[in-house]
C-alpha cells in the first residue's frame, strides 16, 4: 500500500480538518477526491506530504510514517503560486532542478513546449492560465513515486484545463506512480480516474471503482457524487 491513513483526526484550534479518516491509496491509479471548498482536500494532500501532521491516527507513506523527508517521494502541486515573480519560466524550472535531485530537466523542456510556454517569459507576466500550466510543469517533471494535484484546474478555462488532463496522461507513467487529484471540477478528470473518494466536513462520505459506478450503476461521476450529498441533505 503506498498510503495509508489510520483513523487520522487533524485540527486546526477547535475546528476538525479531518475527523478519524481512515482510507488506503495504492500504486498505479489515478484517484479523484472530490468536494467543496473546506471539505478536508488539501489537508488530506499536505498530511501526505508531511507539511502537516495529525493530532491523533498515522499517515504511512511507502511503509514509513510522514516526516518533513516525505517530500522526497511527493511531487505536490499546490492550489497556490509558489513563483519567484521575478524569475523566467526557464530560471524556474532551473531552480527546481537544483532543489530536486529527482527533476527530470530533459522532461520538463518537453512539457514546456507541449504547453507552449515561453522560457524566457518573466513569471509576472503569465497569464493565470499560463501560471497553472508552469505548476503542472514544474510537478510533472519530478520522477516521484507519487504526485499529488491539489484544485489544478481553479480558475483556468476550459480548454488549458483540457490540455491540462491530456498532459496526465502523457507524462504520468502509472507502472509506478500514483496520483491523487484534489477538486470540485469533476467532469474535467472522470475520463481518467481509476477510483474516487468523496469528502465532506472532514470525513470520507463515498468511495467507488469508476468503472462500478458506469457499469453497475449507470451512474457517472458527478452524479454518484451529488447523489451522496444529497443523502446528507447538501
Amino acid at each position: 500500500m503506498a498510503i495509508r491513513f489510520h483513523e487520522v483526526t487533524k485540527k486546526y484550534g477547535d475546528d476538525k480538518a479531518l475527523d478519524r479518516v481512515t482510507m488506503e491509496f495504492q500504486p498505479g491509479k489515478i484517484y479523484g477526491l472530490l468536494g467543496a471548498n473546506g471539505s478536508g482536500k488539501s489537508t488530506t494532500l499536505k498530511l501526505i506530504t508531511g507539511l502537516v501532521y495529525p493530532n491523533s491516527g498515522k499517515v504511512t507513506v511507502l511503509g514509513k510514517e510522514v516526516s518533513r523527508k516525505t517530500c522526497q517521494e511527493v511531487a505536490y502541486l499546490t492550489e497556490l503560486d509558489m513563483f519567484y515573480e521575478s524569475f523566467t519560466v526557464g530560471k524556474m524550472v532551473d531552480f527546481y532542478d537544483s532543489q530536486f535531485p529527482d527533476f527530470d530537466s530533459a522532461k520538463a523542456a518537453h512539457l514546456l513546449k507541449d504547453m507552449k510556454l515561453d522560457p524566457k517569459k518573466k513569471i509576472r507576466q503569465l497569464s493565470k492560465g499560463n501560471r497553472g500550466r508552469v505548476k503542472l510543469v514544474l510537478t510533472l517533471a519530478r520522477d516521484t513515486p507519487i504526485i499529488l494535484l491539489d484544485e489544478p484546474f481553479s480558475g483556468l478555462d476550459a480548454m488549458v484545463r483540457d490540455s491540462i488532463v491530456k498532459s496526465l496522461l502523457t507524462y504520468i507513467d502509472l507502472s509506478k506512480q500514483l496520483v491523487i487529484i484534489a477538486t470540485h471540477e469533476i467532469d474535467e478528470i472522470e475520463s481518467i480516474m481509476d477510483e474516487v473518494l468523496a469528502i465532506h466536513n472532514g470525513e470520507i462520505i463515498g468511495h467507488e471503482q469508476v468503472e462500478d459506478l458506469r457499469a453497475e450503476y449507470g451512474y457517472s461521476v458527478l452524479e454518484w457524487f451529488k447523489s451522496i450529498m444529497q443523502e446528507r441533505g447538501e
